[in-house]
Order: C-alpha cells, then sequence, then structure tokens
C-alpha cells in the first residue's frame, strides 16, 4: 500500500496557472530596427512561428509533467508492507562488557595460544548474542566510565557487531562496576518485571564508580532485576624465563586483582548466579546455562516494513528536464526557402 506522508501538496498544483492569470506580465520597451526586404522576413517569421506553436505545446507539456512530479516527490511517498509479527517471547537482556585496561591481558589459553581476554569475550560472546533470538538484547560497556552502546533491541546481529568492534579504551582503562550496574538498572526499570536480566563480565574490581558497587546491586534486587557476574582471567600465568627460556621463569597469577566475593555478592543479592571462566571453552559453557533460562511472555508487537519512493518522480523530473534543454539547445531543422523566394535572391 502506497501512502503519503504530505497529501496537502497537492493543493499546489494549479500554482502555475494563479501565477500565469494574475500576476503582471512584464514589459519592456526594446528599439526598433528598420530592415530591407521586410515581406520577405515577415513570410519567414509566420513559417518560424508555426513551427513554434507545436514545439509551444510540447514545451508546456513538459513544464506540467515536471511540475507534477516535483510535487508528488514533495508529498512523500510511502509504500507499506504487510504487518509483520515481531517474536512475543523472550527477556530483556543487558549485557555489560569490561574494557578497562586489564582486559588486554593475555591469557585464556585457545588451543596452543594465548589471547587477550577481550578478544575470547568478544568471540564467545558474539556467538551467545546471535542465539538470543526473541530476546531483546542490549549492550553496556564500562571501564572507567560506562555507557549504553546499544539500547535494547531485536535486532541481535547489530548488537553483535558493536560488541565486535568495541575497543579496549573506549571507556576509560579504570573498571566501574557500580556505574555499569546502575546504568542497566535504568535501561532495564520500564520492562516487565520477570523479565529483566543483566549478564556482567568483568577481570577486575571496583576502582572508579560514581556509585557504590553494592548500592547499585541493592537496586537492582528492589527492581527485580537478576544479575549474572562473570570473572574472566586465568589462575595461573607462566612468565617465561631469561631469552624466552625455562631459567628463571615463573607462574602467578593474573586474576589476583579480581574482587570474586564482591561479584559473588551481586549474583547472590539479585538472585542471579556468579560464573568463573579461565578459558574460552569455560566462558562458552557459562553461555549455554544462560541460554537454558526460561524465555517469559511478553505483548505481541507488530511493525509494517516501509519504503520511501519519492526518488522515483524526482528520477522523472530529472529526465524531463534534460528533454526540455534537449528541445531548447538542440539543433533545430532549417527552414526551405520557396523558388520564389530563391529567384528573388538570385535577382
Amino acid at each position: 500500500m502506497i501512502t503519503w506522508l504530505w497529501p496537502w501538496l497537492a493543493l499546489l498544483l494549479p500554482l502555475p496557472l494563479l501565477v500565469h492569470r494574475f500576476w503582471p506580465p512584464a514589459h519592456s520597451e526594446e528599439p526598433a530596427l528598420r530592415v530591407p526586404f521586410f515581406q520577405r522576413w515577415q513570410l519567414l517569421g509566420q513559417r518560424q512561428a508555426r513551427r513554434a506553436g507545436s514545439g509551444n505545446r510540447a514545451t508546456l507539456l513538459l513544464l506540467w509533467l515536471l511540475w507534477i512530479c516535483l510535487l508528488l516527490a514533495a508529498a512523500r511517498p510511502i509504500w507499506i508492507g504487510e504487518p509483520v509479527e515481531l517474536p512475543k517471547s523472550g527477556r530483556d537482556l543487558m549485557l555489560a562488557v569490561d574494557l578497562s585496561g586489564s582486559m588486554r591481558v593475555e591469557d585464556m589459553q585457545v588451543g596452543n595460544n594465548l589471547v587477550r581476554r577481550v578478544d575470547a569475550v568478544k568471540a564467545v560472546g558474539a556467538d551467545f548474542i546471535g542465539r538470543r533470538q526473541g530476546d531483546r538484547v542490549g549492550l553496556i560497556l564500562f571501564g572507567s566510565n560506562a555507557y549504553v552502546q546499544s539500547p535494547l533491541t531485536f535486532d541481535v546481529a547489530t548488537v553483535q557487531q558493536f560488541l565486535l568492534d568495541a575497543q579496549i579504551g573506549f571507556a576509560g582503562q579504570e573498571t566501574a562496576i557500580g556505574d555499569a550496574i546502575g546504568l542497566a538498572v535504568k535501561r532495564l526499570r520500564e520492562r516487565p518485571a520477570d523479565s529483566r536480566v543483566l549478564v556482567l563480565l568483568t577481570d577486575g574490581q571496583d576502582t572508579a564508580s560514581t556509585i557504590g558497587t553494592m548500592d547499585a546491586a541493592r537496586l537492582a534486587q528492589g527492581l527485580g532485576i537478576r544479575v549474572y557476574t562473570i570473572g574472566i582471567g586465568a589462575d595461573q600465568l607462566a612468565l617465561p624465563g631469561l631469552f624466552g627460556s625455562s631459567f628463571g621463569s615463573r607462574r602467578i597469577n593474573p586474576s589476583s586483582d579480581m574482587d570474586e566475593a564482591a561479584l559473588q555478592e551481586i549474583a547472590g543479592m539479585t538472585g542471579g548466579r556468579y560464573f568463573r571462566a579461565r578459558d574460552p571453552q569455560e566462558l562458552a559453557g557459562i553461555y549455554q546455562l544462560l541460554d537454558e533460562l526460561e524465555p517469559i511472555e511478553q505483548e505481541a508487537a507488530t511493525y509494517r516494513p516501509r519504503q520511501a519512493l519519492g526518488h522515483w518522480p524526482l528520477l522523472l523530473a530529472l529526465l524531463l528536464s534534460f528533454a526540455l534543454t534537449w528541445q531548447h539547445l538542440g539543433p533545430r531543422p532549417a527552414v526551405p526557402a520557396t523558388r520564389r523566394e530563391v529567384s528573388r535572391g538570385n535577382a
């Protein structure tokens, strides 16, 4: 079905006639020119006038078509498709991902290689988001500050891409867990009470929040938002010794700064669970557990796809303008002289 956003513009259709009727004609005083052979010039002018008469009618028709096309484009025609029903079951799931400086630590084992924590989170997290068909998914990125990268949406492909494009340092080098929870609470509080879920991934402890971590958790608890917390990072990391050999090598705990107690308390307070992901395989397993959350029925929603059509009358108007230009500037056929005129000229 085609509809028009501004159909009242059709009232402007007779505007050229009104201008022609009521606008005073321009008067110009041009000097007269005395020429010889006036009758001969007059005869030629009459022939040209007859030819121009048919040309003027064609020009007038083109001008009217051009004016109609411009009005059609200005009225903004839109094609509206058939109603499409959106998924009516699912959760409002907000994913909060830590992008602080510590997420660049390479301690996530993939085969024989170590990859950065953030790369493992992005790869496995994107797959998790892609499987949340029927859920509204949103994305919060946090470091020294927290901000919404994507609001809650059924467009999980876009949220996936936003997560894959995220880079360390987008939000600063520190960790603001409390601010991330508070921002998620702000976005989820208007949603149905039984469907609010926050998945928080971090590798450290709160060092930069303007709101206390437990205060934010209590806000989430009061609104019935379940918070699932995931601690990212290996327990052990072997550091090579002298010149990359085993001499002088040592093992450290790269996750010593992680505040697991706070993450466990946040999850327990809000009715969620705490998970520990020491490698991408454990992280994938955690996401599979989260996939088992039972969906909550929500109100059905529909939308009708729309497509603007204004470019088609604009294209036709452009072609008509080319035709008018060609008519005025193109080659004109020569007017043949009569035998009598030729004989007079030879005389």
